[in-house]
């Protein structure tokens, strides 16, 4: 694996834990919304990543066939979590069913800052991967003088 390989490959990282941080942050900012333009209460959303192989040409995809498989992450959508909203009493809510309960967002506060600092951590990894390279790479040159 070469330096720019390394750079590339901890940068997919950089930008997907961005993408998951921004799910997470929406998430929180409509823990309390029990209206949606698509009706009903907001649902939580959760990014979908996948290993894809680095390159693109074809002499790219042969060589990484040979030599060992690289992989960069990709955000290959943002999903809806399945689970059911839950019901909350409060028949004073303007959302309030016939029953006074009120369908509330499916958003777990601490699940999502768990998220938010395995999201962090993960960035903080692939910013460390990325200073581990470039500092080689300053080194290697060191060398050659």
């Amino acid at each position: 694996m070469n330096f720019f390989d390394a750079l590339q490959i901890s940068s997919s990282g950089l930008s997907a834990q961005r993408v998951r941080m921004n799910v997470i942050s929406s998430n929180l900012a409509n823990v309390n919304t029990t209206r949606t333009p698509e009706g009903g209460p907001y649902k939580r959303k959760d990014p979908v990543f996948a290993a894809q192989p680095r390159s693109s040409a074809f002499q790219g995809v042969l060589k990484s066939q040979l030599d060992g498989k690289l992989s960069e992450v990709r955000v290959l959508g943002i999903i809806a979590d399945p689970r059911p909203s839950p019901l909350k009493y409060d028949p004073q809510h303007p959302d309030a069913n016939e029953q006074g309960y009120v369908a509330m967002p499916n958003i777990n506060l601490v699940e999502e800052m768990v998220n938010m600092i395995s999201a962090t951590r993960s960035y903080e990894a692939s910013v460390a991967a990325i200073n581990a390279s470039k500092n080689m790479a300053l080194r290697a040159l060191e060398i050659g003088r």
